[in-house]
């Protein structure tokens, strides 16, 4: 299945019947060494399994878990995408915490970055906007369950049991921003990307397939 198999499927009802098999085949071909994918270490707090990229379209597979190898991020978790979000949660819980930002000057508990990726890693600059940021709605999906959110939307993902994984389809929107809260005084930098090694990815796609129902 490709991107929009994949869409099809999650937009139609049929993923929690048709997506699991999907996913463990790749996931075990990707553990068996047949597949040449590797996984990055995400600043979010997941390791991602790229799957299909494009201009546009994205196909990956996000695995939680503290037994996993996965980077720290250097603003917060809150963040938004430059891109729509489709997922479905192939097992475990994932909450989604929409977050209330306004715009202020006075009583400020963040900055916005914008995150340019590239070649290099993440570059992380400071913008003028400064906001007071707290928590929104609280959403939880278990196994079996899509859900969606919108490019610009302020979250984050947090996963209650510790272990979760989700196919994840972003589709990008133009003139958006990848963006991030942080602390109002800290400047621009680098986050380098963390690629895990064949034996790491290989790891981590058989800690997820053998989690599938």
């Amino acid at each position: 299945m490709r991107y929009q198999d994949l869409y099809d499927a999650m937009i139609g009802g049929t993923a929690r019947e048709s997506l699991p098999g999907w996913a463990r085949r790749v996931l075990e071909a990707i553990g068996s060494g047949d597949s040449p994918i590797i996984g990055v270490r995400h600043p979010l707090g997941f390791l991602c399994l790229p799957l299909e990229r494009t201009e546009e379209y994205g196909v990956c597979v996000h695995i939680w878990s503290g037994a996993l190898p996965h980077a720290a991020s250097t603003t917060s978790q809150i963040h938004c995408h430059s891109w729509d979000l489709l997922s479905h949660v192939l097992y475990g819980q994932v909450e989604n915490v929409r977050a209330d930002v306004g715009d202020t000057v006075s009583a400020v508990t963040h900055r916005v970055f914008e995150v340019v990726s590239g070649a290099d890693g993440d570059r992380i600059r400071p913008t003028p906007r400064t906001v007071r940021c707290s928590p929104g709605m609280s959403e939880v999906y278990g196994p079996g369950e899509t859900y969606a959110l919108p490019a610009g939307v302020f979250h984050a993902s947090v996963v209650p049991g510790g272990e979760s994984a989700t196919i994840a389809l972003g589709r990008g929107r133009p003139g958006r921003s990848d963006l991030s809260l942080g602390p109002p005084d800290l400047g621009a930098h680098l986050v380098p990307r963390r690629h895990c090694d064949p034996r790491e990815t290989a790891r981590a796609a058989l800690h997820a397939a053998d989690r599938l129902p």
